[in-house]
């Protein structure tokens, strides 16, 4: 290949265009693609999530392969989301053979390991219960007091707390989810209906993208719609997996700390929607990684363990710190913010308003708050500058590449409902408006922006 077509190649896998790359690799007649054309157009095609057909791709050069790390990388990769974790680990260690410094192959080969695991551990669970195993019935919570259980505040009674629920209220919430709710969760939330427990942390074997040694929750969702942090509230079950792309395998139960990116499920994949769910934690910033926490309900409860024993806070806000002060700009960041010149060395600037967050958050995340609110602005005014004939579908579905996934300047997620939420208040006060599909903001407020940046 042309250097040129190398550094074009070079310059769309970097800004994430990896459809550019299919479309121009794929404009070269087939019998004059070499090993270098189908490994690049193999690895676009996984990155836009085609794994099966980029196998097909890497099938054609696997000969060749055989002795380059990143050919048995790449392959392990897109096995590795095929879910075919046996090969994808075969093609890891691999790789690792012929690269033994590589971390990347270190990481999924990790990856790769713990999914097989816990892949044969599911397997016989559902072995065991379809040769007629089940759990031995009895009272929950016989041997626990719940009176100190859990946490009184404000916020609890706000966002989660609901009045005991009703038998009909629990049929109907069932039918909605599709699953039948675990005896031992039924009886918790009849003593109180959802809410914030004195300890919310619970130890894993497993390392998460929480920490090596635990995960963290916020609440515990109760029986309900009417509290945003319900099972079937607006911030519930059926949320986090339609909008944050969790895995149908049953029910959200608990939100943690990362605001989204992280979440306790109950697992009915072994024990069928009428069965005794285990008790998972799911990692949204680990390609949504399953790791076992507890085998019911009851035993995830008795587990749970106070913060203190993993206060790691002050820890994650200075990593939070360093990562905005730092972390390298995303490559369309990068570009929006070279065409800006109405503020002065404005990558310090967007780097303050993160800081702010941090500052108050203790970690970078945007959710409704008036600072994310600023960022939102930054954001949808800096890409409307340099793309002024941006609609409504197009800047939505662009947004996760200037911040959102980043990279090491990233919040490593966010809600899609944020940021129409957003759009639409700003609509609704009149600050972006809509001319011949395209949406920007008003002269004035965009000065505002440029005013805020300045001071920041």
């Amino acid at each position: 290949m042309e250097q040129r077509l190398i550094d074009q190649l070079n310059e769309w896998h970097e800004a994430n265009e990896h459809q550019r790359i299919v479309d121009s690799l794929i404009a070269i007649p087939e019998e004059e693609r070499n090993y270098e054309v189908i490994s690049r157009l193999a690895r676009a095609y996984n990155n836009l999530g085609l794994y099966e057909t980029a196998l097909d791709q890497f099938e054609k050069i696997s000969e060749a392969g055989k002795e380059d790390f990143l050919w048995h990388y790449r392959v392990g990769f897109a096995l590795y989301h095929l879910g075919r974790f046996e090969e994808a680990l075969q093609a890891f260690v691999s790789s690792d053979q012929l690269e033994p410094d590589d971390q990347n192959t270190k990481y999924f080969l990790q990856k790769a390991e713990k999914q097989k695991r816990e892949k044969l551990r599911l397997a016989k669970k559902k072995a065991y219960l379809e040769q007629g195993g089940s759990a031995v019935k009895k009272i929950p919570f016989t041997d626990m007091s719940l009176t100190a259980f859990w946490e009184d505040s404000e916020y609890a009674r706000e966002a989660y707390q609901s009045e005991p629920p009703t038998s009909e209220l629990i049929d109907s919430i069932e039918k909605e989810l599709g699953y039948k709710l675990p005896s031992s969760y039924i009886h918790l939330m009849k003593q109180e209906n959802g809410g914030v427990p004195r300890n919310t942390c619970f130890p894993t074997e497993e390392p998460t993208s929480w920490a090596e040694n635990h995960i963290a929750i916020t609440g515990i969702m109760g029986i309900g719609r009417e509290k945003s942090y319900s099972l079937c509230g607006d911030l519930g079950s059926t949320f986090m997996i339609e909008e944050w792309g969790y895995p149908d395998i049953g029910v959200v139960i608990c939100d943690c700390p990362s605001a989204g990116h992280d979440v306790v499920m109950l697992d009915y994949r072994a024990c069928g929607k009428d069965g005794e769910p285990e008790v998972v934690h799911v990692d949204q910033e680990d390609d949504y990684e399953i790791t076992f926490l507890a085998e019911n309900f009851e035993e995830f409860i008795k587990g749970l363990v106070s913060e203190e024993q993993y206060d790691t806070s002050e820890e994650d806000r200075e990593i939070a710190l360093d990562k905005v002060a730092h972390g390298k700009f995303s490559a369309l960041l990068d570009e929006l913010c070279s065409q800006v010149n109405e503020v002065e060395q404005v990558e310090q600037k967007i780097r303050s308003i993160c800081t702010n967050i941090v500052e108050e958050k203790g970690y970078f995340a945007l959710h409704a708050d008036k600072l994310s609110y600023d960022m939102y602005d930054v954001q949808f005014w800096l890409y409307t500058k340099s793309y002024p004939n941006t609609t409504r579908d197009q800047y939505v579905s662009t947004y996760e590449n200037i911040i959102a996934f980043g990279g090491e300047f990233g919040t490593g997620g966010y809600a899609p409902s944020f940021i129409t939420d957003w759009l639409d208040y700003r609509i609704d006060e009149g600050r972006i408006i809509q001319e011949q599909g395209s949406i920007r903001f008003t002269d004035l407020y965009a000065k505002e922006i440029i005013n805020k940046l300045k001071e920041a």
